[in-house]
């Protein structure tokens, strides 16, 4: 399964409204549970953070790609966020992050877990795309765009 298929308004959080990290993956989270990807909050917010706490998950031009592995997930899925203002998230280049892709799958899953992976990191190396990106202001929008690239 590509990543594009499993984007959808529901898994959109546009505008995100955490100003920390842990705050930005615990709104990602819950996007997730709202949209009934996830089976549990508390275990797949522990999981994304365990996986922090080895190394930020921030890379550089403003973006970054929490993840885990946890039970807490069927199968992989994604929520994605995109910050005004932007979040102190640890980033290689210092900057403020202002695109999450947040990816949560069962640990028996990693195949489509690193596919996934990268395939965000495919699309990130875009500037253009990722300012197009960064300028959406609904979910509706970041579908769109997203299906189209």
């Amino acid at each position: 399964m590509a990543l594009i298929d499993l984007i959808e308004e529901s898994v959109v959080r546009v505008p995100l409204a955490a100003v920390g990290k842990d705050a930005a993956i615990r709104e990602l989270v819950d996007t997730l549970v709202s949209a009934g990807k996830i089976l549990d909050a508390e275990t797949a917010y522990r999981a994304v953070l365990d996986r922090e706490a080895k190394g930020s998950t921030a890379l550089e031009e403003g973006i970054a790609v929490p993840h885990g592995k946890t039970l807490a997930a069927r199968e992989l899925t994604i929520a994605i966020g995109i910050s005004a203002a932007g979040v102190e998230f640890g980033s290689m280049d210092g900057k403020p992050t202002r695109l999450f892709f947040l990816l949560l799958a069962p640990p028996d899953k990693a195949g489509p877990h690193i596919e996934a992976l990268a395939e965000i990191a495919r699309m990130s190396r875009s500037k253009a795309f990722c300012a197009s990106l960064a300028a959406c202001r609904t979910p509706s929008e970041v579908v769109r765009l997203l299906k189209d690239e």
